[in-house]
């Protein structure tokens, strides 16, 4: 344990880079097409990864606003991340553009305009599962474990801090 909260910031951002390299490589070589919860399941690692970036350049030390800025944008991506676990087991509705149904329109241009924003991809379809797990129950995973660590690495911060003064 002590070992990984020595290192967390180098963890916590080659596990983020991973979750995403994974999703780009799913979807530019192997043509795995995500849906629009799919999609709002990578900002929270483009942020972090941004942020760790800019704060390494900034700084170089572990500053406390990086890891609280990180996370909350895992509580962003586990929101969006469990919201479409639900929807892909049925149990929770998802956004209007996630979904392949279409609602009663009361002229053809509606009709159309509906058609046209109509996602390629509906939410509820798993697309690919590793050990009966979809892709967003594997993220949900990652951000749980992400958000564990971090927890626990902002409170040794913390604690560190309030024994020095």
């Amino acid at each position: 344990m002590n070992y990984i909260i020595r290192y967390w910031g180098i963890i916590f951002f080659f596990l983020c880079l991973v979750a995403i390299f994974s999703a780009l490589i799913a979807e530019y070589f192997f043509h795995i097409l995500p849906c629009r919860m799919c999609l709002n399941q990578r900002y929270p690692y483009y942020f972090i990864i941004s942020i760790f970036v800019v704060f390494y350049f900034i700084s170089k030390t572990s500053n406390i606003w990086l890891y609280v800025l990180s996370e909350l944008a895992v509580l962003y991506g586990l929101f969006y991340s469990i919201w479409h676990v639900g929807i892909e087991h049925n149990l929770l509705t998802g956004p209007s553009s996630c979904s392949g149904k279409l609602i009663g329109a009361d002229s053809v241009s509606d009709l159309k305009e509906q058609i046209l924003n109509q996602a390629v991809i509906n939410c509820n379809e798993i697309s690919w599962s590793v050990l009966g797990l979809s892709a967003a129950t594997l993220n949900s995973l990652l951000l749980l474990f992400l958000l564990l660590f971090n927890t626990i690495f902002i409170f040794k911060i913390y604690n560190d801090k309030e024994k020095k003064i």
